[in-house]
C-alpha cells in the first residue's frame, strides 16, 4: 500500500520544501536591516539582484505570497486526494493519520522553522534566494496588474469605508506614556520631555544644531596618525576632505577603531550625509538613517561646508535636557542666571532653546541664534557695550572677541515696561 503512495509522498515533500522556501524568504527579506540592504548594493551579482527586488517591496511581497499560496493549496489538494483514496480502500485510520500529520508537518517545517531561520540569518538567505526568487517574480509580472486591480476592487466592495490608519500624533504618544507610567510621576515627566524633544526635531534647523566650521578640523588625504598630534576631535569623528578642496567628504569614527593604523586613516572613513542649512534635524536624521550614516555635513546655498553634527549630537538633544552646543564646544552652560531677571547667554545659543528655557513662544526672526539676532538688530558685527531689543528681552553685549563666541547679558523686560 505504501509503495503505491510513494510518488504522492515524494511530491508532497517537494511542496513542503517549496513552501519552506517562500516562508523563509518572506521572513528574511522583510526583516533585513537597513544597513544590510545598503550593503547588498555593493555585493556580488546575486546581492545586487536582491537589492533591486527590494526597491519594489510591494511587487516582491505579492509574488512571495502568491507562490506560497499556490504551493500550499497544491499540497493540501494532494493530501485530500490521497486521504480520500485511502479511506475508499478501507484504510480510514491511515487516512486520518495522513491528514493530521500533513498539517503538523506543514506548520512545523513550512512555517515556524523556516520563518525562525529567516529572521535569525536574513542576509545569507536573501543572497541565496535572490536568483530563483527574481525568476519567479518575473514569471508573475504579467498578472501582477490584475492582482492589484482585484485587491482594489475587493477593498471597494468589502470595505468601502476603509481608511488608512493616520500617523501617530503627539497626543497619542503622550496618552500611551500616561497609561504605561501612571504610578511613577518622575518617569512620566521624563518620558514626556523626551517625546517633546523628539517632536521638536521637526522644528530645529540643521544650522541650529551644527558645530560651526570654525569649531572642527578637516584633514586632506592621505591622513596619518601623526597628523592628529595627539589631538582627539571632540565629536569623536575625524573628518576627511576631498583631495583638492577643503569640503568634507567622509568621516572616521575613532571610537569604533580598536587599533588605529599609523598611515592612511582615510581608508577607514565612511561617506557623510549632506543636508542644507535650512533642513530640519528630523529630515537630516531620516537621511542619516536611510543611508546608515553617523555624520551629517551642513552646507549653504553655494554647497560650501558651514558645519556638521553627528548622530550622538541628535541623541543628546533628545535625551539630555541640559545638553547644548555651548556645553559641547565652549564647556559652559548656554544660559546662566546672573541676578534677578538677568541672564548671561552665549552667542551660539539657539533661539528655540532660549524660548524653551523661558517657556515662551519664540518671536519671529530670520536668525536662529542669539548672535544672529544681535547682528540682525545692529546691522553690523557686534561690539562690547552694544544694546538691542528682541521680543521681551533687552540684550547687552558683554564680550565680542575677534575670534570666538560673543556673550550677551539678557534682561527680561516686564510687561509694564513694554507698555503692554
Amino acid at each position: 500500500m505504501l509503495i503505491a503512495y510513494l510518488p504522492w509522498l515524494a511530491a508532497m515533500g517537494v511542496l513542503i520544501l517549496a513552501s519552506a522556501f517562500f516562508s523563509s524568504s518572506e521572513a528574511a527579506w522583510f526583516s533585513l536591516p537597513q544597513k544590510d540592504q545598503l550593503a547588498l548594493r555593493k555585493g556580488n551579482r546575486a546581492q545586487r539582484m536582491a537589492a533591486a527586488l527590494l526597491d519594489d517591496p510591494d511587487r516582491l511581497l505579492t509574488a512571495v505570497l502568491f507562490w506560497n499560496l499556490a504551493v500550499n493549496l497544491t499540497y493540501f489538494a494532494m493530501v485530500s486526494i490521497a486521504s480520500l483514496r485511502l479511506e475508499s480502500e478501507g484504510h480510514g485510520a491511515t487516512a486520518g493519520t495522513l491528514a493530521v500529520g500533513s498539517l503538523l508537518v506543514m506548520i512545523l517545517l513550512s512555517e515556524m522553522l523556516p520563518k525562525s531561520v529567516g529572521v535569525l540569518i536574513p542576509r545569507p538567505l536573501v543572497a541565496l534566494h535572490a536568483v530563483p526568487l527574481a525568476a519567479l517574480v518575473r514569471v508573475l509580472d504579467p498578472i501582477l496588474p490584475w492582482l492589484r486591480a482585484a485587491n482594489v476592487v475587493s477593498l471597494r466592495l468589502i470595505w468601502p469605508r476603509f481608511e488608512p490608519e493616520p500617523y501617530l500624533r503627539v497626543g497619542d504618544l503622550e496618552r500611551a506614556v500616561e497609561l504605561s507610567t501612571t504610578t511613577d510621576a518622575s518617569l512620566l515627566k521624563q518620558e514626556q520631555q523626551i517625546l517633546q524633544s523628539i517632536v521638536l526635531l521637526s522644528e530645529i534647523r540643521a544650522d541650529e544644531l551644527m558645530r560651526p566650521r570654525t569649531r572642527f578640523r578637516c584633514f586632506q588625504p592621505p591622513v596619518a596618525l601623526a597628523d592628529l598630534e595627539g589631538w582627539l576631535p571632540p565629536s569623536g569623528y575625524l573628518l576627511v576632505s576631498e583631495t583638492d578642496t577643503d569640503e568634507v567628504a567622509s568621516a572616521i569614527d575613532l571610537k569604533s577603531l580598536s587599533n588605529l593604523p599609523t598611515e592612511h586613516l582615510e581608508h577607514h572613513a565612511e561617506p557623510v550625509v549632506y543636508v542644507p542649512w535650512c533642513a530640519t534635524v528630523a529630515d537630516a536624521l531620516e537621511a542619516m538613517r536611510a543611508d546608515d550614516r553617523q555624520v551629517a555635513v551642513v552646507v549653504n546655498e553655494l554647497g560650501e561646508t558651514i558645519g556638521m553634527f553627528t548622530f550622538d549630537d541628535i541623541l543628546d538633544t533628545i535625551f539630555s535636557q541640559k545638553r547644548s552646543r555651548s556645553e559641547r564646544l565652549l564647556k559652559r552652560a548656554p544660559i546662566r542666571q546672573a541676578g534677578p531677571g538677568v541672564w548671561h547667554v552665549t552667542g551660539m545659543t539657539s533661539l528655540w532653546r532660549l524660548a524653551r528655557h523661558f517657556g515662551m513662544k519664540r518671536p519671529q526672526a530670520k536668525s536662529v541664534t542669539v548672535a544672529g539676532i544681535v547682528q540682525e538688530a545692529l546691522g553690523r558685527l557686534p561690539e562690547r557695550g552694544d544694546r538691542c531689543r528682541w521680543g521681551p528681552f533687552e540684550m547687552v553685549v558683554l564680550a565680542a572677541p575677534e575670534r570666538g563666541q560673543i556673550v550677551v547679558e539678557l534682561t527680561l523686560v516686564q510687561p509694564e515696561e513694554t507698555g503692554s
